[in-house]
């Protein structure tokens, strides 16, 4: 629908087009919910940060009808690999958990977009787009929503679902607390030769920071790793460089496809709602990228508030989703302070620890975590 001309009025007003959006609207349209998805861009995002779909997501998007057509476009891994450099430390398996989706699914965040803008489709609903919206004012019998273009929409509700800088948070007046890591991040989608091959997710930890590769579809793998100060742009000699400091011997990079850096926050609001104002996603919660949950988490929210709008039940949104978050966070800030633990003693005794604790049941408590079905 773009360019196409906004209603003077919609029940649901969702801002941001992205996963946590479009999950959101494809709940509601198939509660017969009316709503309106607003984007500020022109078309949808053709590059890609999140690329991990975990197992209690993929249930969601079962319900959604949209599950069969991402696993089709994307790889299966049933376990992530440990390491400190080239020796392994724990194996953290997937393939025994309870769950119709006992797997991690890689896939770029284009790909979910795409299956689940088709589903909104299929279901006729589209997203506004491009619709940048500048203010949110909520009354008590609504909001509000101006555009840049000083267009107006009146809803019933409105859901931030646009992002760490979200507009209608701020709006809202709700805080945003935690800080950020003193360290960048570095993306890229490359093409090489890895030694532990397409089978696993590996998490290399070292002194240097934190790296993922991850195998992604095509026969590319995905790179993140922290580093100090890193380029705006990576290219494959600095991918390169990293690999061969952290993981010595084990790659060689031909191309590089795409590459980014971005600095990550850990941060979750102090409120998901404030009147007829809701969060949801990244507006409401961002952490570090190590065990790929965030698009997850944000997907979760919108299912999660799409079913609370539909049933009358918004008073319990908050309580059910934000300790999600707040967990979230703490894990994924834990694990990215232990894989960067930079002390001799500590790395020594964690790479000591691990490999014991690889017998008992600390590998699968760790699979069910990534896999957030504990957040059912």
């Amino acid at each position: 629908m773009n360019a196409s001309a906004l209603p003077a009025r919609t029940e649901v007003a969702i801002v941001g087009g992205g996963p946590t959006g479009i999950a959101l609207a494809v709940t509601l349209a198939s509660s017969g919910i009316d709503f309106i998805l607003l984007d500020r861009l022109a078309e949808g995002a053709n590059t890609s940060r999140a690329a991990v779909v975990h197992a209690r997501t993929l249930e969601v998007l079962d319900e959604l009808g949209a599950s069969a057509e991402l696993i089709a476009r994307g790889v299966k891994i049933t376990r992530f690999a440990v390491r400190d450099g080239s020796r392994r430390l724990l194996t953290v398996p997937f393939d025994t958990l309870p769950t119709p989706h006992p797997y991690t699914l890689m896939v770029p965040q284009y790909e979910t977009e795409s299956v689940l803008l088709a589903r909104l489709r299929a279901l006729g609903g589209d997203v506004h787009r491009p619709y940048e919206v500048a203010s949110a004012v909520q009354d008590e019998d609504g909001v509000t929503l101006t555009m840049s273009t000083g267009e107006t929409l009146r809803a019933g509700y409105a859901v931030g679902a646009d992002g760490m800088h979200s507009t209608v948070r701020e709006a809202a007046g709700i805080g945003f607390s935690g800080g950020a890591y003193g360290e960048s991040f570095v993306l890229a989608d490359v093409a090489m030769e890895w030694t532990p091959g397409p089978g696993e997710v590996s998490l290399t930890f070292g002194t240097a920071g934190l790296t993922v590769v991850a195998p992604l579809p095509g026969g590319h793998y995905r790179v993140v790793a922290t580093v100090d100060d890193a380029p705006a742009a990576p290219d494959l000699a600095f991918v390169q460089q990293i690999l061969d400091a952290r993981a010595p011997g084990q790659a060689k990079v031909t191309e590089c496809a795409w590459s980014s850096r971005f600095r990550v926050h850990h941060r979750v609001a102090d409120h998901y709602r404030a009147g007829r104002l809701l969060l949801a996603g990244d507006a409401a919660h961002v952490h570090s990228p190590a065990g790929g949950q965030g698009m997850n988490t944000g997907i979760q929210d919108g299912y999660a508030l799409g079913r609370a709008l539909a049933a009358g039940a918004l008073d319990g949104y908050e309580a059910q989703r934000r300790p999600v978050a707040q967990r979230v966070v703490a894990f994924t800030d834990r694990m990215t302070r232990v894989a960067t633990a930079r002390h001799p003693l500590v790395r020594g005794a964690r790479n000591l620890a691990l490999p014991l604790l690889s017998h008992t049941g600390m590998p699968r408590k760790l699979a069910t975590e990534l896999a957030e079905l504990n957040y059912r």
